[in-house]
């Protein structure tokens, strides 16, 4: 087992999860619970490192509270398949409990000096080791070429986390855009209650945006997105990440091109990197190419070696 990183979710039973199957809940009490200390500890972090990165920009993102899973029936644990395509497409069978949280809130937090400290708090005072952490809900994918190559990126130096790791494809789902689209220009936690299917889409489109921004890959060139499951990254105090598989109908060679043209955010890595999806299965801790993923890119591995999504191919 590998210290930084463990799935707190997997979807194997189902191969893997579809929109349609997946729910949310969003509530203020499920956001990160908040005293003055506190309060004060999150400012005096922000204020220092904008002072020596002032490009950072304080987003809202969706916090991940908890989760409830359906529990497969006897004859789906084997496969996806064993369920008639109506009540694939209908049932939901994860359902997400979301806040808001943001950006400040996660350094200050799962990304502080304390963040430990914060754990043991949260458990004793709270009975929730999460409760004081800011928890947002990052997305990544697995992203298999048309050839049967998996696509990696070389981390810049120069981005806040995993400098020079690489990682796969990934980001967050934004609260602001679910309003955008609803029509708000700003945050309204009770238009987001009245409508989490807008957060759930956000949810899925969201780590298709991050590859067409991070790839260069046209949207049209992607599949459906397919949820594997939720892995934390324990570097960050166990922030969680939903991770996705994603077939492109491009080959490597097309999507390498792609990539050194230059997509919207070009400047977070340096180079592409691909592996077989026979490579990708055998990855493990003792692997020498291990060492060099970050803790997200080594979630979705895990998550990828335990769905087996590639049966839906």
């Amino acid at each position: 087992m590998d210290p930084e990183v463990s799935l707190l979710h997997h979807c194997a039973a189902w191969r893997g999860l579809r929109q349609s199957q997946v729910q949310v809940e969003i509530s203020e009490k499920y956001n990160c619970q908040m005293d003055v200390d506190l309060q004060h500890h999150i400012e005096e972090v922000w204020t220092a490192r904008i002072s020596k990165e002032p490009w950072l920009f304080n987003g809202a993102k969706f916090r991940l509270h908890s989760f409830h899973a359906a529990t497969p029936a006897p004859e789906s644990t084997n496969s996806m398949h064993s369920q008639s395509t109506d009540e694939r497409e209908t049932s939901p069978l994860l359902t997400l409990r979301v806040g808001i949280t943001s950006y400040k809130d996660y350094l200050g937090t799962n990304w502080s000096s304390r963040a430990d400290e914060l754990r043991k708090r949260g458990e004793a005072e709270l009975g929730n080791s999460q409760a004081l952490l800011a928890q947002p809900l990052g997305v990544g994918a697995v992203l298999c070429t048309g050839d049967g190559q998996v696509v990696f990126i070389r981390r810049s130096r120069e981005v806040a986390e995993a400098g020079g790791k690489l990682d796969i494809p990934g980001g967050h789902p934004e609260p602001k855009v679910v309003c955008e689209r609803l029509g708000e220009t700003k945050i309204d936690l009770n238009l987001l209650q009245k409508t989490p299917e807008a957060i759930v889409a956000e949810l899925f489109s969201s780590i298709c945006a991050e590859i067409r921004d991070e790839v260069n890959i046209p949207l049209c060139s992607l599949g459906e997105p397919i949820l594997m499951g939720i892995a934390l990254n324990h570097t960050s105090a166990g922030r969680p990440s939903a991770e996705f598989y994603i077939s492109c109908s491009l080959s490597s060679d097309q999507v390498r091109e792609l990539y050194w043209k230059g997509g919207a955010e070009a400047s977070e890595s340096t180079d592409i990197v691909f592996l077989s999806c026979k490579e990708l299965s055998h990855l493990n801790v003792s692997s020498s190419l291990w060492s060099e993923l970050c803790p997200s890119a080594k979630g979705a591995v895990l998550l990828f070696q335990t769905v087996k999504p590639q049966v839906l191919l």
